[in-house]
């Protein structure tokens, strides 16, 4: 027996980080059936990677490598992983990951819990189209500092204590803040 739901494709929002070369397929079918958790697929072309080494404070992330190979740096060891092996990163770990091999890899990925990790993708889409700092393809400094404090609970900076990021960030954020309101006023929205 087959519902309207089975018949209809799967939802789909595709996020693509320019910089990094990410490119990140969340199907809302797996949002709902994993509950708490999101899972999503990740494709890097060849010499594609995460932008910098991270931690999630809160959450456990796992990567299980359909196609191709990854690199992962999980503090001072580095772990190549190709078709059919799994790679779980427990909340606090510093890590880093990317396409170790010539084709584009191909992971999916679940983390747990999926607190806002979809709207931090989100933004780090925007930003990375947005203005960049100049002479380079890096996002503007303010707006880096503006996504880092507010995705804060999904993503941080290795061995750098909270409180620090904060205390040196909060002033460029708030002048992204700043512009962004002035260019909202400028356009009417």
């Amino acid at each position: 027996m087959t519902t309207d739901e089975t018949l209809e494709p799967p939802m789909r929002r595709v996020i693509k980080n320019p910089l990094s070369g990410e490119r990140i397929v969340i199907r809302e079918s797996q949002v709902r059936e994993s509950g708490r958790a999101l899972v999503f697929d990740l494709y890097l072309p060849r010499g594609g990677h995460v932008p910098a080494g991270h931690t999630h404070p809160q959450q456990e992330e796992t990567f299980t490598v359909i196609a191709g190979r990854m690199r992962f740096r999980l503090g001072k060891r580095t772990t190549l992983a190709g078709p059919g092996e799994t790679i779980v990163i427990p909340s606090g770990q510093a890590h880093w990951f990317g396409n170790a091999g010539e084709d584009t890899a191909h992971a999916q990925v679940e983390v747990r819990p999926a607190l806002r990790m979809a709207q931090f993708f989100e933004m780090t889409e925007a930003i990375s189209r947005a203005g960049h700092f100049p002479g380079s393809r890096m996002p503007r400094l303010s707006d880096t500092a503006l996504m880092l404090l507010e995705f804060r609970d999904e993503v941080a900076i290795p061995k750098v204590p909270s409180f620090v990021v904060t205390v040196v960030l909060s002033p460029l954020a708030w002048f992204a803040r700043w512009r962004n309101r002035r260019n909202a006023r400028r356009t009417g929205l």
